[in-house]
């Protein structure tokens, strides 16, 4: 019976807690919290072209502890669950899964989280980039149930920003679509045979 509890609890509370997540993370980007201007600034030297991407970190710092703050309270409120079995499941017999009348067993769970922001820079083309602003936010949760304890970690990321940075367009651009093990001879053919 205790594999089986465990794996409903862990399936219940894992379910839960991607649903405050997420909620909470829509909410900071609905509010207007995650802008991209307000979370980093470009530099440009004296002709315009970006230089530089420059994080505001109290920004970024200010809107991590808001959501991890957001996400606790929300998992506090919801800690002390029932979890309702039918006593058929509890047989181990697949027939008889689901059906009979149902058992509640109580439940608390205790979790802490961590939030961190990441960037992401990936080729979009001939001289752009895509810039993502990721935020990844791991819960950890231990589920006390009559008995035993279990525990879970809920994983999550969120794409919460994203722009393209364009550059200027070379005046030439060659592009090798072979192997990277033949990227240097290749060159040398194209520069001695201009093909």
């Amino acid at each position: 019976m205790r594999p089986l509890l465990a794996s409903l609890a862990t399936t219940k509370v894992s379910n839960t807690v991607t649903r405050i997540v997420s909620e909470a993370v829509y909410e900071a980007i609905e509010d207007g919290e995650i802008r991209y201007d307000g979370l980093v600034t470009f530099e440009k030297d004296e002709t315009g072209q970006i230089t530089a991407v420059r994080s505001n970190m109290a920004a970024f710092n200010h809107l991590q502890a808001d959501i991890l703050d957001t996400i606790l309270t929300r998992i506090d409120q919801v800690s002390a669950r029932e979890l309702s079995i039918p006593v058929g499941t509890l047989t181990g017999f697949s027939l008889l899964a689901g059906r009979g009348p149902r058992i509640s067993v109580r439940m608390e769970s205790v979790g802490s989280s961590e939030a961190n922001f990441h960037n992401e820079f990936v080729s979009a083309g001939i001289n752009q980039t895509k810039h993502q602003i990721i935020l990844t936010v791991d819960v950890s949760v231990s589920i006390l149930l009559p008995g035993f304890t279990t525990a879970t970690k809920v994983s999550n990321s969120f794409i919460v920003a994203e722009t393209v940075i364009v550059g200027a367009v070379p005046d030439t651009y060659t592009y090798f679509a072979t192997e990277p093990d033949t990227y240097l001879e290749d060159t040398k053919d194209y520069i001695l045979n201009g093909s």
